[in-house]
């Protein structure tokens, strides 16, 4: 009976999401309301039929630790865990991670890879469904050592992610990570487009790896052992294409890399469309996270359209108009919100619901958003109070980047990080 090992990476420091990466890693970043991103990589695993999964994980991991160890608590009897695989000093490393080789070199020793017989290595921060089971089967099928998950992209794209050639069989002859040149680009460019991109209706003119890899127990091993090579794209797979038999698995569904701000701000939102092209209503493939065990949410009075409104959350806004509202967001009368994302809150504040204690003291406002506040272009991180009549307004796509003691642009959309205070009255306009 095979055995799929599957390992997770969390991911660097993940600086170009920040301030969402301030106080947590990105695969804990929350997504949809009331999932992590970590939550797609793991549910992908469990729904192809895999139980055997390790997190590796090192920069401001709690967030991260926190929620897995929530939300999969397998019973002994299942066979099934996750695990987390934090960094460690032992005395051979006394070294971070340098990469994203690097990290499964030194977590070989926990992968269990003696009783393994495929290794599935996948990122943390990606956004995607895919049957690994079909992936592992076209890569027995091919009788493959390594093989890559890839998917048709626009020239545009290609310059950001690892491109790769391939002959009639779909065996990888090259690979370039990140080209930035035009000459590579030409050089790695399809004989002809294999189609257009939806969102753009640019032509698909490269195969782009998605950072998904499925490893031969054996290969991995001497690959990481043999050489102090640092990072799967650009050093660990050039070399494996020298040495052994490495293929390439087209996957033509949704996937979003979700690098940055502006990634993140569109791929959430789209997600509120009437069809969007992530289902995460598939009952055949549920997307599994936490259960908190919240009541539904509670709507008074607002004209919602496209929006996604998550558990326990208490709105009385006037307007909401594609947006996602997180779990426990409280909305309070008269706001308006357009295209923002709102994350919710980790409690409920003390005056915040029903029936509170009233004599608890609020600070400089309650937890959520207060009466009158008008939010455009906006992405609210967890926790954040916000006073009344604020007014935010956003460019999302005027490529806008400014720091500030509140809040922060990247690409004219305006973040208001995690516990932050915005007093009563406040103006941010881009």
């Amino acid at each position: 009976m095979s055995q799929v090992i599957c390992a997770v990476l969390g991911g660097g420091r993940g600086t170009r999401l920040f301030p969402l990466t301030k106080e947590r890693c990105k695969p804990a970043v929350p997504l949809a309301g009331k999932y992590r991103l970590i939550d797609i990589p793991v549910s992908n695993c469990l729904n192809s039929g895999y139980g055997s999964i390790f997190v590796i994980t090192q920069f401001n991991t709690e967030s991260l630790h926190r929620h897995v160890s929530r939300t999969y608590p397998f019973d002994a009897l299942s066979g099934r865990f996750v695990e987390i695989l934090s960094a460690e000093q032992t005395m051979d490393k006394s070294d971070w991670y340098q990469g994203t080789a690097d990290a499964v070199r030194h977590n070989l020793r926990h992968l269990r890879l003696h009783a393994a017989s495929h290794v599935l290595i996948l990122s943390g921060d990606h956004l995607y469904r895919m049957d690994y089971h079909e992936l592992i089967g076209h890569h027995d099928d091919r009788n493959a050592d390594l093989t890559l998950a890839v998917q048709p992209v626009t020239a545009a794209q290609a310059s950001s992610l690892g491109v790769l050639k391939v002959d009639a069989a779909g065996r990888i002859e090259a690979f370039a990570e990140k080209p930035s040149d035009e000459a590579t680009l030409r050089d790695f460019a399809l004989p002809r487009p294999t189609g257009t991109d939806p969102t753009t209706g640019e032509p698909l003119t490269h195969l782009a790896s998605m950072g998904v890899y499925v490893f031969c127990p054996r290969v991995l091993r001497n690959l990481l052992m043999q050489g102090e090579e640092q990072d799967f794209g650009k050093e660990i797979i050039p070399s494996a294409i020298a040495r052994y038999r490495v293929f390439s698995h087209i996957f033509t569904g949704y996937w979003e890399d979700i690098g940055t701000i502006s990634a993140f701000y569109r791929a959430n939102l789209e997600l509120t469309m009437p069809q969007p092209r992530l289902n995460l209503f598939d009952p055949n493939w549920p997307t599994y996270t936490r259960a908190r065990y919240l009541a539904p949410a509670k709507v008074n009075g607002a004209r919602l359209r496209n929006a996604l409104v998550a558990e326990g959350a208490m709105v009385d806004a006037t307007e909401i108009d594609h947006c996602i509202v997180g779990v426990r967001s409280v909305v309070g009368e008269g706001c308006v919100l357009r295209d923002s994302i709102l994350m919710g809150n980790d409690h409920y504040s003390a005056s915040g619901f029903p029936g509170a204690d009233l004599s608890v003291p609020e600070g400089p406002s309650k937890l959520g958003i207060q009466a009158g506040c008008r939010i455009e272009g906006a992405i609210i991180d967890k926790n954040v109070r916000i006073g009344e009549s604020v007014v935010i307004r956003g460019r999302p796509g005027s490529g806008i980047d400014s720091d500030h003691e509140t809040y922060h642009v990247r690409d004219g959309i305006v973040i208001v990080p995690r516990s932050q205070v915005l007093p009563a009255g406040s103006r941010i306009s881009v």
